[in-house]
């Protein structure tokens, strides 16, 4: 059955009407083709696929739905995707405009039709954070073993197929950019088939799971980058369209943007992004790659404003760039980091156009790229990949070519000299040189180009090695070390570029949120972004389904959960009279010694003070009395902390708990005084 009523049995007629298309020019030439096309298709009777195979799981929906009943008498749109695939991502929007177009009443359903490609993503818990972070409203079905993909001899992600309200094929759209071919095919077929009187109005049981999710700070962070000087963290909180500045010690001080999505630049009152995924911060700026807007933006902190850098908003196609950055298209931006090229420190921002698989430079001060020629600042422009997916390399940069470039690195310093790419959908990490651009292997993959399905678990030497989907990476200097978020397999890994050698350093490989706190004990849930500080002591981590950063001690070799206030320090207004530093405690103050506590980065240490007072220990009238905590020679523990306040009733003073945030090495508290 499934050869008489496969895609390849509907191409040879479909491929009239495309050419046909094609050719015609006006709106009302190519509705009439289309209608012509589908009452031919209505005299075929061998076009009927098959249902639904039973007992698969199911997302968006309060059962399993079935051709031959919940969706009889609807035009189905089937929308195989795998969540990885980042041109599956690009057809969303116009799913979304469908969507708002055409209701199940009108008689539209789409259905996603999840078939995997890493074995990562067969998970139902793993397909639901997709759904979530995606924004998919419409049913889907994991279709884990593929049996529908091979029963519609499905070759390519993205593929949409269009059935008639009795299943029948209609239509068939590969691959992203047919925005306006869908449109058409969708309308007509309802139109043509509500003409007869075929089409039901009935409703299909969706049921969201977004909308019973609990509130939290994070919401699928993407990434994170750290400022040693001025210990601060930026945070992609993607699914909440904004991005936080964080101290170190984990204080809220600004969030911008949030929490729908949107594409306005402005003050901090009204700017707005759209699941937003690299970030850079040095000094008082932060750029942003802005993926689903297609834009990179830069965040003033000093002046409070957010700007836009690079792209006009929609996706772009352009795979050469050289315009001025806000006339220059771009597409799908997923991770942005400063460098230099031909010019200052710091003049130029490295973006992993994941989009287009290339690697792009936005000049930020006149430069000059490696071989390359002059280029004025404000200057986009293509560095690296063809804009073929492959894992090809090469020792000419446009001819090299990358598949989802997701993360970037840099390392400047002699002998590494590069920039190391996080290769996603090679499931590789590669090597750009700064010097001639040159891209080599470094860990993962094969060396057939073609072939990006050299994925695995594997720890070992360049090739031997394997990764699964890796998202993130960040170079030590200090270590002369890389570490990779090595996102579908749920771990950290960490890679010696002068042997090649790439081993795990924290993860058991499976999906789960646990704080060993041992390293090899520790549960990850997809990690997509990483960042080295504290002088190569700590690495953060974007834990990214679990909706957390977390904290690797590299000397401990403990992980810890970075707690992040919800009261934003940007959004609060301060009490000019509360007393901002505590006061020194006299020589002749009391003293009591305890024990060293020995604390790992992001654990929290809880110090709770009784008082035992006199009988009938008073107040005096008239004279203000504090209570106040400092931790002298060791200030930065109590970063973020309130730290003095006033006393006015002893009774409720009896006993005082503090909290103390440990954010770097192990430490002893030798003095603590309150």
């Amino acid at each position: 059955m499934a050869s008489q009523c496969s895609l390849s049995t509907l191409f040879p007629i479909q491929s009239e009407l495309d050419c046909a298309l094609d050719d015609s020019t006006t709106e009302q030439e190519k509705e009439n083709l289309v209608k012509d096309y589908l009452e031919k298709l209505d005299e075929k009777e061998d076009l009927k696929i098959p249902d639904f195979q039973t007992g698969l799981e199911w997302l968006n929906t309060e059962g399993p739905l079935s051709l031959n009943k919940e969706l009889s008498g609807k035009v189905v749109l089937l929308d195989f995707f795998t969540y990885c695939c980042i041109n599956c991502m690009h057809i969303l929007p116009d799913l979304h405009r469908l969507e708002k177009k055409h209701s199940a009443k009108d008689g539209l359903v789409i259905v996603g039709v999840h078939s995997a490609k890493f074995p990562n993503e067969k998970a139902l818990d793993n397909i639901r954070s997709a759904v979530l972070r995606y924004d998919i409203c419409h049913p889907v079905v994991n279709d884990s073993e593929a049996r529908l993909w091979h029963d519609l001899e499905v070759s390519c992600w993205p593929t949409l197929v269009l059935l008639g309200p009795r299943g029948n094929l209609l239509f068939s759209l590969v691959g992203e950019g047919h925005r306006e071919r869908l449109a058409l095919f969708t309308a007509s077929a309802l139109r043509h088939y509500g003409e007869r009187g075929l089409l039901k109005t009935h409703a299909v049981g969706v049921k969201l799971y977004r909308d019973s999710l609990p509130p939290s700070v994070l919401s699928f962070p993407g990434k994170v980058a750290v400022d040693g000087i001025e210990k601060r963290l930026a945070i992609a909180d993607t699914g909440h369209h904004r991005i936080l500045v964080v101290s170190t010690a984990g204080q809220l001080l600004h969030a911008v943007g949030g929490p729908k999505s949107g594409r306005r630049d402005g003050d901090f009152s009204e700017a707005s992004f759209s699941s937003p995924q690299g970030v850079a911060i040095k000094g008082e700026a932060v750029y942003v790659a802005d993926t689903e807007n297609h834009l990179i933006r830069k965040i003033d902190l000093l002046e409070r404003r957010v700007s836009t850098l690079a792209g006009v908003g929609a996706q772009g196609t352009d795979k050469e760039g050289g315009a001025m950055g806000p006339q220059q298209p771009i597409s799908s931006p997923w991770d942005v980091t400063l460098g230099s090229a031909g010019g200052g420190e710091g003049n130029v921002l490295w973006i992993a156009m994941a989009g287009t698989h290339q690697i792009w430079a936005l000049f930020l001060a006149d430069g000059k790229l490696p071989k390359g020629s002059e280029c004025k600042a404000g200057t986009c422009v293509r560095w690296a990949g063809s804009g073929n997916e492959e894992n090809r390399n090469n020792a000419y940069p446009h001819k090299a070519g990358f598949a989802q470039p997701s993360g970037l690195a840099s390392a400047p310093e002699e002998p590494w000299g590069c920039l190391y790419v996080a290769d996603s959908e090679s499931s590789t990490v590669r090597t750009l040189a700064l010097k001639d651009g040159a891209v080599k292997s470094l860990v993962g993959g094969e060396w057939d180009p073609l072939n990006l399905f050299a994925f695995g678990d594997v720890d070992g030497k360049g090739v031997d090695s394997k990764l699964q989907h890796p998202l993130g990476v960040a170079w030590a200097p200090e270590q002369s070390r890389l570490y990779v978020a090595d996102s579908y397999n749920h771990k950290i890994k960490v890679v010696d570029p002068k042997a090649k050698q790439c081993s795990t350093l924290a993860g058991t490989g499976e999906a789960g949120d646990t704080l060993g706190p041992e390293f090899d004990k520790s549960r990850f849930n997809e990690p997509g972004g990483i960042c080295i500080g504290d002088g190569g002591k700590l690495l953060y981590v974007a834990d990214t389904n679990n909706h957390q950063v977390k904290v690797l001690d590299l000397f401990s070799k403990t992980v810890s959960l970075f707690p992040i206030s919800r009261d934003c320090v940007d959004a609060v207004p301060t009490n000019p009279s509360a007393p901002t530093k505590a006061p020194t405690l006299p020589r002749s103050a009391a003293r009591k010694e305890m024990p060293p506590a020995a604390v790992s980065a992001g654990q929290t240490l809880v110090m709770s003070l009784a008082l035992s007072l006199p009988e009938g220990t008073k107040l005096t009238e008239g004279a203000p009395s504090c209570w106040a905590l400092s931790a002298e020679g060791n200030e930065w523990l109590l970063e973020g902390r309130v730290l003095t306040g006033d006393i006015v009733d002893l009774s409720k003073f009896k006993k005082r708990p503090s909290k103390i945030l440990a954010l770097r090495e192990q430490k002893a508290l030798k003095t603590l005084g309150i």
